[in-house]
């Protein structure tokens, strides 16, 4: 299992929020930069960046801290947040990113992750973020009623690869992944899963690897000390800490 440190851009800094909540935004490094080099220097290979800014206002927003921390580090980025065209994918990729997370887009114009996933193949990848089951959209601003498991078999339909699943309840709360939706997404789906929200220790790591599960997100915990990222990166491979 593939460990994703993440960090959330918000007005250019590295911020957490609970919940989704962009009121309860609060800033957890200095710079971006040096956190993906700590990063890197704990043993991962991949970074998760989110630019929340992007995803409210459906464009790149942060877009020159996701290419510093390219050109600083040797960490394959995935990046999602305001990503609604093939322009900006195109952007993005072109540039060295190497996996698009569209969002919101996915409800909104599932034609677009068929022609993105036509051009770039496993570079695409969906985020399916729920609350009570339901696919939020917008930021996590707005809710749908479509369930998150036929938005994930849509998103198989038309050649995803790899899966962002995140509950929304759990975000931000460091009380532990909803490993009950996660094991009926990766059952339902033959994507690859990566587990977002609410990992907070050691356990939930080994836990979401017993699911056999492509990979986690690990955020708040990192920042909070509740999660070595170096043990999390050990865990992920199967070794006993």
């Amino acid at each position: 299992m593939i460990i994703f440190p993440a960090i959330d851009i918000k007005d250019g800094t590295c911020v957490r929020l609970i919940k989704g909540d962009y009121t309860t935004a609060h800033k957890v490094a200095e710079d971006a930069v040096e956190t993906a080099k700590s990063f890197q220097s704990a043993g991962v290979d991949w970074i998760h960046m989110v630019d929340l800014d992007g995803a409210k206002d459906a464009k790149p927003m942060n877009s020159r801290l996701v290419f510093d921390v390219l050109a600083n580090t040797d960490l394959k980025v995935e990046i999602g947040g305001g990503i609604r065209n093939m322009e900006t994918i195109s952007f993005y990729i072109e540039r060295g990113v190497s996996r698009i997370i569209l969002g919101s887009v996915a409800l909104r114009n599932p034609q677009l992750v068929k022609e993105a996933v036509g051009q770039y193949g496993d570079k695409i990848a969906v985020g399916i973020d729920a609350l009570n089951g339901k696919v939020a959209a917008e930021g996590w601003i707005e809710q749908s009623e479509v369930d998150y498991i036929t938005l994930a078999k849509e998103m198989e339909s038309v050649g995803v690869k790899t899966i962002i699943f995140t509950d929304i309840s759990r975000d931000g709360t460091l009380t532990g992944p909803n490993f009950e939706m996660l094991d009926a997404l990766n059952r339902a789906v033959s994507c690859d899963i990566i587990a977002s929200g609410g990992v907070s220790n050691l356990k939930d790591i080994y836990d979401l690897k017993a699911l056999a599960l492509y990979g986690a997100i690990c955020g708040k915990a990192i920042y909070t000390g509740d999660l070595s990222l170096s043990q999390a990166v050990s865990a992920a491979k199967g070794e006993r800490i």
